[in-house]
C-alpha cells in the first residue's frame, strides 16, 4: 500500500507542476493538460525507446522519468517524434 500511494503521490506532485489535471489509472494519461496527455514514470533505470515507443503509440506528448531516458529513447523522440517531450525530474 505504502508503495502505491509514493507512485501515486508523484503523479499528482508532476500533473501540478507542469500545470495539468491529474488522471490516473490502468490506459489512462497520468495527467492531462489541454489536449496534451501525460505520462509520469518512476523507475530504477532510465526509460528506454521500446517503453517511449508504447507511450507514443498511446497518443501521450509528455514522458516524465525521474531517472531520465536511455540515448536510444532520445534519439528515438528527436527523429521521430519530435511533438514528444521528455523531461527527467525528480
Amino acid at each position: 500500500m505504502a508503495r502505491q500511494q509514493r507512485w501515486q503521490s508523484l503523479e499528482k506532485r508532476m500533473a501540478k507542476k507542469h500545470r495539468g489535471h491529474h488522471i490516473g489509472g490502468p490506459g489512462k494519461p497520468d495527467y492531462t493538460r489541454g489536449d496534451i496527455q501525460g505520462e509520469v514514470k518512476q523507475r530504477q533505470r532510465p526509460l528506454t525507446k521500446t517503453e517511449v515507443m508504447k507511450e507514443c503509440r498511446k497518443g501521450r506528448r509528455e514522458i516524465v522519468c525521474n531517472k531520465g531516458f536511455s540515448e536510444s529513447a532520445k534519439e528515438y523522440v528527436a527523429r521521430y517524434r519530435p511533438d514528444v517531450k521528455l523531461k527527467q525530474d525528480k
